[in-house]
């Protein structure tokens, strides 16, 4: 998935810095600075800052930052005008994932690119959790953590462009058409 992310991210025009929101460890965000971008980190989890800020050393292009994302990060960070804010596998973990489109509001300049990836749920791919007896099991609720919201293209659509994005497009991944495992969606801060 990352090298996916990677290569939709390499096709975006002008991208010079991006936010990476919820980076974890840094995976993506040190794959991103070895190509040249500059990329700022940001992520709840301590461990994986120190992670990120260890394997990070000696590069300075890169940066990373212990926040928890809400629609006040922005501010928190003095951070505007970005190119690009990329977040892979977080919105699905946040209560109100408004908070991440409007956090990455704040941070983007007019026409900046947001590439949101999150696991995808379509009718057909339910259908078949559910034919195949599969539903409880996708859907756990045995464990802490784990994903509270499912997005399909429709309903991710709804939400970027109610938090002002437009122009957008989706890339899919994993298994066949109609039974993907991720999408990513492309937008633009109108």
């Amino acid at each position: 998935m990352a090298q996916a992310l990677l290569n939709t991210i390499r096709s975006l025009d002008g991208v010079r810095n991006i936010v990476d929101l919820g980076c974890g460890n840094g995976y993506l965000a040190r794959q991103l600075s070895a190509v040249g971008y500059e990329v700022m980190g940001v992520d709840a989890s301590l461990t994986g800052i120190a992670i990120a800020n260890a394997q990070l050393k000696g590069n300075a292009k890169g940066k990373f930052f212990v926040e928890r994302i809400d629609a006040s990060l922005a501010n928190r960070l003095s951070l505007k005008d970005c190119d690009c804010v990329v977040s892979s596998d977080v919105i699905e973990h946040l209560y109100r994932p408004a908070d991440l489109l409007e956090c990455a509001s704040g941070l983007l300049a007019p026409g900046g690119y947001l590439v949101v990836g999150t696991p995808y749920h379509g009718y057909l791919k339910n259908l078949a959790l559910s034919l195949l007896d599969k539903w409880d099991a996708h859907h756990g609720v045995d464990w802490d953590g784990g994903h509270i919201k499912f997005f399909s293209v429709k309903t991710l659509t709804a939400l970027v462009q109610k938090n002002g994005f437009g122009g957008l497009s989706f890339r899919f991944f994993g298994r066949g058409p109609y039974l993907w495992m991720n999408m990513f969606c492309i937008a633009r801060k109108l």
